[in-house]
């Protein structure tokens, strides 16, 4: 979230709705009820957040993309669908909780975002998140990085924009904030591609923007095939591409 990517909502919904249906369970942990107020940061095209409102909640959902809030507002016409930085929440005091699924490990100011949200909350009010967690994708990176040697091209800092605490760390933050932590979990979660042999191409096509603007155009179509070489052994399994994701779950209160 430092450069603002464009993202493809059609093929995000088309190829990755993994994002959100694997994470349904986070919406019975946040517990919505009618006539609360909840803020969903990250909202993507507004799957979770529809969960949300079928509850009775009113319901907010914020996104960077304004491509992925004006599919949602496509898709949910009766919720309210805002493009904001989730750095710079405005809200004081206004919500009973805040929700936040696979969107976190985008922003690599951890503490803007965590003060917005005790912001945001009212005295008593909760913040339920799920997001990368330290380890997350460790060995597809390795992958990216042996093909990058072979091309000798640099792998440095900018192909990594993503932020994977571990439970000690992301806990601190919270509580340096006044955000009790209820629970902490980091847990593996293989995920499995859509597209068979085409599933980390399409994965990498989407998530990895910030890899292949590293890379001059005219290797990058060498690059994927030499990480593909170089992930198979790992992470191609009865015949599809399954991701060695490590998920970050957190429940906070303010106090």
């Amino acid at each position: 979230m430092a450069t603002k990517e464009k993202w493809d909502a059609e093929l995000y919904d088309g190829k990755h709705a993994f994002v959100w249906e694997l994470a349904k369970d986070l919406v019975p942990l946040l517990g919505p009820k009618a006539g609360e107020r909840i803020l969903d940061i990250g909202c993507g095209t507004g799957h979770l957040t529809a969960e949300i409102a079928a509850t009775g909640a009113e319901v907010i959902g914020l996104d960077r993309s304004d491509e992925m809030v004006r599919e949602a507002r496509k898709k949910f016409p009766g919720i309210r669908f805002e493009v904001m930085d989730g750095r710079e929440l405005p809200f004081a005091e206004e919500f009973d909780g805040v929700f936040s699924n696979a969107t976190l490990h985008w922003i690599k100011e951890p503490e803007r975002v965590i003060a917005g949200i005790a912001r945001a909350l009212r005295p008593g009010g909760r913040f339920v998140a799920e997001f990368g967690g330290k380890g997350n994708i460790a060995g597809l990176m390795a992958a990216v990085k042996e093909a990058c040697g072979k091309l000798e091209l640099k792998f440095g800092k900018e192909m990594q924009p993503w932020y994977f605490p571990s439970v000690g760390e992301y806990a601190r933050l919270l509580e340096k904030h006044g955000l009790e932590v209820r629970e902490a979990a980091l847990f593996d979660r293989p995920t499995p591609l859509e597209d068979e042999e085409r599933g980390l191409r399409t994965w990498m096509e989407m998530f990895g923007g910030a890899i292949l603007k590293q890379v001059p155009e005219e290797k990058r179509a060498a690059l994927l095939e030499g990480t593909k070489r170089a992930a198979r052994e790992e992470l191609f399994r009865e015949g599809r591409w399954v991701l060695d994701y490590r998920r970050l779950r957190i429940v906070a209160q303010r106090a």
